[in-house]
């Protein structure tokens, strides 16, 4: 083993099987991941240990870990001391901010915040939820949730819970009044660290990577041979990154176009690229798009 070892915070829990797949794109393989809690990367120069989501922030400002993977909002909770080095816009279910919200029930007579006036909220994330009523000058109770938070509105006043998508609010029949906070996930270091030039190049190279991988999710790669006489018409359609790679071909008449586009726009692209007379087309998934 080499003696500079980068020691680096992977979330266990919810966010771990998107941060595997993420670290799997980016060209980083993990293995043994499913059966410890110091799963190996192929670089003998980074060590790995997976933490819950909710303490990797403190571990990494205490400098026990270099760096780590966690959500802003338990930055914000524990109030760590931590450089961040990059957003990656991903989660446990979606590529969407995740919500804390504050929720009643739906026959609740509470409309807004300050309805809530000396009542009682439960939730996980105590310090962020006191800190929100603090800045608008409400007096309420905020107590520790130890999970199942939903079944709690109906015994307190409001809770404070996670959301993505929203389907636990509704299956609960609970109403949101307010968001107190919105995560998305963070890649940060430890102070120290980022003032170590070797460990500052390493964090900063897998940053690079993540991103890339994160970018590339949302598009696509497309090949296809065009007449020359119809180069112009056909990068007119395309909305390039930059401008399309153009390449000739052994049959003097044609030219071989390659271009990258968001995945959305594949599927009315590609038939409007056929009938301006594009042939041999072909998309194909990317891994990685660095600017």
């Amino acid at each position: 083993m080499s003696e500079k070892i980068l020691k680096l915070g992977l979330p266990a829990g919810s966010l771990k099987k998107a941060t595997m797949e993420l670290f799997r794109r980016a060209g980083l393989r993990i293995y043994n991941s499913d059966r410890s809690y110091f799963p190996r990367i192929d670089d003998e120069e980074i060590q790995l240990i997976m933490l819950r989501a909710q303490e990797m922030s403190r571990y990494v400002s205490d400098g026990v870990l270099d760096a780590g993977i966690t959500g802003y909002d338990w930055i914000r909770e524990n109030e760590s001391e931590v450089v961040e080095v990059c957003e990656l816009a991903y989660s446990k279910a979606t590529s969407k901010p995740a919500r804390w919200v504050l929720a009643v029930p739906a026959e609740s007579k509470v409309k807004r915040p300050e309805d809530l006036e000396g009542g009682i909220v439960a939730t996980e994330l105590v310090n962020a939820t006191r800190n929100y009523f603090a800045d608008k000058n409400i007096d309420v109770k905020v107590e520790f949730s130890w999970g199942a938070t939903e079944v709690k509105a109906r015994l307190v006043d409001a809770i404070v819970e996670l959301t993505e998508t929203g389907s636990s609010i509704r299956a609960n029949n609970l109403r949101i009044i307010d968001t107190v906070i919105t995560s998305t996930t963070r890649f940060f270091a430890n102070k120290q660290a980022w003032a170590d030039d070797w460990k500052r190049e390493r964090i900063e190279n897998i940053s690079i990577l993540l991103c890339a991988a994160i970018e590339a999710r949302s598009k696509v790669g497309l090949k296809m041979n065009v007449r020359k006489e119809d180069l112009g018409d056909i990068i007119g359609m395309l909305p390039a990154e930059k401008s399309p790679t153009v390449s000739t071909l052994a049959e003097s008449d044609y030219l071989a176009i390659e271009v990258i586009l968001d995945e959305a726009t594949e599927q009315s692209l590609v038939p409007a690229l056929k009938k301006a007379g594009a042939s041999g087309i072909i998309t194909y998934p990317l891994n990685k798009v660095i600017h």
